[in-house]
């Protein structure tokens, strides 16, 4: 059984769904957020140092992709500067490291799934500075576990199943790709299966997104569905109609092959899963039109 839980970048959408499930399940688990600078080393180790945690939780992340653009040294120092301090401090205290990565490591051009053996090359600084914290934490840390998401949402306001829903409450026309694919996957989902890998005795890399896939406009349509909200402001492009389009993959369906092999855990399908975290999430539509 696990003593002692460090989750780092606990305030952001995947830490916070992780703080509420690890807890839950009755772990001790310490948080932190901008009161201990990942980027900065000897704050980490000391932290590290003091609190003796048996596994680190980097939800540390620089996610905006254009702001990742525009400034590249805090997109790398942040996404893997960030990885290399916790990852090193993991290994001085014999500590598990969970690094939480993204589907923008694969290129995502071509059709079919992705899985952990496929090459990732990724096309934008985003992708990029995570690819490299994910190589920190493979050569730093033996005990390490990557787990690769896709399209997260959770109880962030500024994710893309609130922007849905608020452009429909407010009349705001929203484009939605009808060829750009992947896995729309609940935080909650997320942390269920990191809840369940770091009590097992599995290291590697674990892509961890709902089962099933759709079109970002399918999603859009999905989600204005279930809360019973009209869809007539929601309109059907192509991929890349604008620039930041061009900077996410076109289609990064990832393939839990890893969880299935092990037989860790098993994702619900996206569908399921929309459904439940809407179900809770009555501040966003309580006026349904």
């Amino acid at each position: 059984m696990l003593g002692k839980i460090w989750i780092a970048g606990a305030d952001g959408n995947i830490g916070g769904e992780l703080k509420r499930a690890l807890k839950r399940s009755g772990k001790k688990v310490i948080t932190t957020d901008t009161d201990v600078d990942v980027t900065n080393m000897e704050e980490v180790n000391r932290y590290a140092v003091i609190g003796r945690p048996d596994v680190i939780i980097n939800c540390a992340c620089l996610s905006d992709i254009e702001e990742c653009e525009r400034d590249m040294v805090k997109a790398y120092k942040i996404n893997a500067l960030g990885a290399r301090n916790l990852s090193a401090a993991a290994r001085q205290i014999g500590a598990v490291i969970v690094q939480l990565s993204t589907d923008d490591v694969f290129k995502g051009s071509e059709d079919g799934t992705l899985t952990e053996f496929d090459k990732t090359e990724p096309i934008s600084i985003y992708g990029k500075s995570k690819l490299a914290g994910e190589n920190f934490a493979r050569e730093l840390n033996p005990k390490h576990i990557i787990v690769r998401s896709t399209w997260i949402y959770g109880y962030n306001n500024n994710d893309y199943v609130s922007k849905v829903i608020n452009s429909a409450r407010n009349g705001v026309v929203l484009e939605a790709p009808v060829n750009q694919l992947g896995s729309p996957t609940s935080a909650d989902a997320l942390a269920g299966f990191i809840a369940k890998v770091i009590e097992s005795d599995e290291y590697g890399v674990f892509h961890a997104s709902c089962e099933g896939a759709c079109s970002r406009f399918a999603y859009a349509k999905k989600i204005l569905e279930i809360t019973g909200l009209t869809s007539q402001y929601l309109r059907p492009t192509m991929y890349g109609a604008n620039s930041t389009e061009l900077m996410r993959p076109r289609q990064a369906i990832l393939e839990n092959l890893m969880m299935k092999m092990t037989e860790i855990y098993e994702m619900p399908s996206w569908e399921e899963a929309l459904e439940k975290h809407l179900a809770e999430r009555n501040d966003l539509f309580d006026n349904r039109q």
